[in-house]
């Protein structure tokens, strides 16, 4: 099964940017951007998943998402990938644990939107997640307030790494993460799907 999957060197630091990507759209690849600047890393990974445990309804086919992914996020150092359908994994925790047996030398950083972490309590073994591999939050508009008082957010204080350190993110040994404002795109594929574009 290995050779179906990406590369990533001994030592490298590899972002993973999770999601159902329907549909993938400039927003995803302006945060992908800023979270290689921000976070020191060496490459991001798109992980296209499956469907979203949270979401009641089904995305689109796997196929036309990777494509559409593809064609959208354009940059030597991202990768689009179905590595959760390749592994046989659904929810973040169990994708980390395989990922992480299967690169045993890679620095993983999860990366989300603040969105996602005002929410992250509700996620399926959420504290182990934070236990397991750094997290770096990059902030959409309207999402800072919620996601900065979040149960996560709170349990976690501690180990927050200051914005202006975000360098040291990938490096840092979890429980770790940093939340950085970054000047974000409001477009969503909520409003995407809803405008018939999809």
């Amino acid at each position: 099964m290995r050779y179906e999957l990406p590369h990533a060197g001994p030592g490298q630091a590899v972002g993973l940017l999770g999601g159902s990507f329907n549909p993938p759209h400039a927003g995803h690849a302006h945060i992908t951007r800023e979270a290689l600047k921000r976070f020191g890393l060496d490459r991001v990974w798109w992980l296209v998943s499956p469907g979203n445990p949270l979401k009641a309804d089904g995305p689109a086919p796997m196929e036309r998402r990777l494509e559409a992914a593809r064609a959208v996020m354009q940059h030597p150092a991202v990768e689009v990938t179905d590595i959760e359908a390749r592994i046989g994994t659904r929810f973040t925790a169990e994708t980390l644990e395989r990922l992480l047996r299967l690169y045993p030398r890679t620095r993983f950083v999860w990366l989300m939107g603040a969105d996602n972490l005002a929410q992250f309590h509700r996620w399926d073994r959420w504290q182990q997640i934070m236990e397991m591999v750094p997290v770096g939050v990059l902030a959409r508009p309207g999402d800072r307030l919620p996601a900065r008082t979040s149960p996560a957010a709170a349990l976690y204080e501690r180990w927050r790494i200051p914005a202006a350190q975000s360098q040291r993110l990938a490096q840092a040994r979890p429980p770790a993460w940093c939340f950085v404002n970054v000047p974000m795109r409001t477009i969503s594929s909520t409003q995407l799907r809803a405008s018939g574009h999809w």
